[in-house]
């Protein structure tokens, strides 16, 4: 009789615990924050100012030293909302910043797809670069119309498919490069 009890006891906290961890909020996203984004006008366009924290693992400093090079993605949404039909995505863009280490020159090298290209001494240096990237035109001056208002989504990840092949795999496999930011979202009227 008290064995019923017992085992009858641990399958009442059993489900409980099952209860409240299927209630749990989703958890942050590891290692990557947007901090603060916004659009702002200029003659070129609408341009993203953006910050980001992050702090690379144990693992990713390792594969970055023996010459991997890493590959962090921002993307950027920005739809018109609209009361008759599904909201109309107007711009959808993405940038890449490429973080690598020469082995021989041993300087850590960020590359800003096909524009920038900066040599550092130290890590934390390289990372600035995709911490505060420049501010880069996301919309030319005639796809936001002036006066609309606009929900705009940012989020940057460690883009794993940009990786040599052998590593993509292990990559998938691994938590240590699962490195995203959750969507950081604001509403933006075009000027």
């Amino acid at each position: 009789m008290n064995r019923k009890r017992i085992s009858g006891f641990f399958w009442l906290i059993s489900i409980v615990l099952l209860a409240f961890s299927l209630h749990l909020p989703a958890a942050h996203a590891e290692g990557i924050e947007v901090s603060e984004a916004h659009l702002e006008h200029s003659e070129e366009g609408y341009r993203l100012s953006a910050s980001y924290a992050l702090d690379l693992n144990r693992g990713l400093e390792d594969a970055l030293n023996r010459g991997i090079p890493l590959y962090f993605t921002t993307e950027i949404e920005i739809v018109r909302p609209r009361w008759y039909w599904f909201d109309a995505k107007d711009v959808v863009r993405s940038q890449t910043i490429r973080i690598s280490y020469n082995l021989l020159t041993r300087q850590y090298y960020a590359a800003m797809t096909g524009r920038i290209h900066q040599s550092f001494a130290t890590l934390d240096d390289a990372l600035s670069m995709v911490r505060r990237p420049n501010r880069w035109v996301i919309a030319s001056n005639d796809e936001l119309k002036p006066g609309q208002s606009y929900d705009v989504s940012v989020r940057m990840q460690l883009d794993v498919a940009q990786l040599p092949k052998p590593f993509q795999v292990h990559a998938m496999n691994s938590s240590d490069w699962k490195l995203a930011s959750d969507w950081y979202r604001f509403s933006f009227t075009a000027d």
